[in-house]
């Protein structure tokens, strides 16, 4: 299952705080696409990833912003 959540126009540390607390409500294999126009959304989401042990599958960049998709690890 995937879902996307759109965290456009939140800034740090907002974004990485609102995808640990929708992850925790998800199951392990599940993925989550995280829209956010954050610039330090780029550098915070893979250092959560690795820090909480989800697995980052796609970062790219997208029009005003980033796109993330990880699974719950």
């Amino acid at each position: 299952m995937t879902e996307i959540y759109d965290l456009r126009g939140l800034n740090c540390p907002l974004p990485v705080l609102k995808t640990r607390k929708r992850l925790q409500s998800m199951r392990a294999g599940d993925r989550l696409t995280v829209e956010t126009t954050d610039p330090l959304a780029a550098i915070d989401i893979p250092a959560f990833c690795q820090e909480d042990g989800h697995t980052l599958v796609e970062s790219m960049a997208v029009d005003g912003g980033h796109r993330f998709v990880i699974e719950k690890g």
